[in-house]
């Protein structure tokens, strides 16, 4: 009992310390991801609705799946120069929910 007493007196401190700073960065490495996925999916948005406005603008002469393929193209460049990952589905439905939104706006 007297050896428990004797370690946790020399080393009690060092060991709540560490185990303190251990939290404290995983607590801190979660906030910067959870922080970083809310920026990534703003930023998704926002190039997303501002790609689907270009290309509508500037290929009047093309229709469907040509605008769509442009819409991905554009994007998917914009955002790799981002450093933002995005896979092609989840592209595809942002520009399709952002094309149906400009629809219910002219409705």
């Amino acid at each position: 009992m007297e050896l428990i007493k004797e370690f946790i007196s020399n080393y009690g401190v060092e060991i709540l310390n560490t185990i303190l700073v251990a939290v404290v960065t995983f607590l801190g490495t979660q906030i910067k991801r959870i922080y970083e996925n809310f920026v990534n999916d703003k930023t998704k948005k926002q190039v997303v609705e501002d790609t689907v406005k270009y290309v509508e603008q500037i290929y009047t002469d093309i229709k469907g799946e040509e605008k769509l393929n442009k819409a991905i193209e554009s994007a998917t460049q914009i955002l790799n120069e981002k450093g933002i990952s995005i896979t092609e589905i989840e592209l595809r439905v942002m520009i399709e929910s952002v094309c149906n939104s400009f629809k219910e706006g002219v409705k």
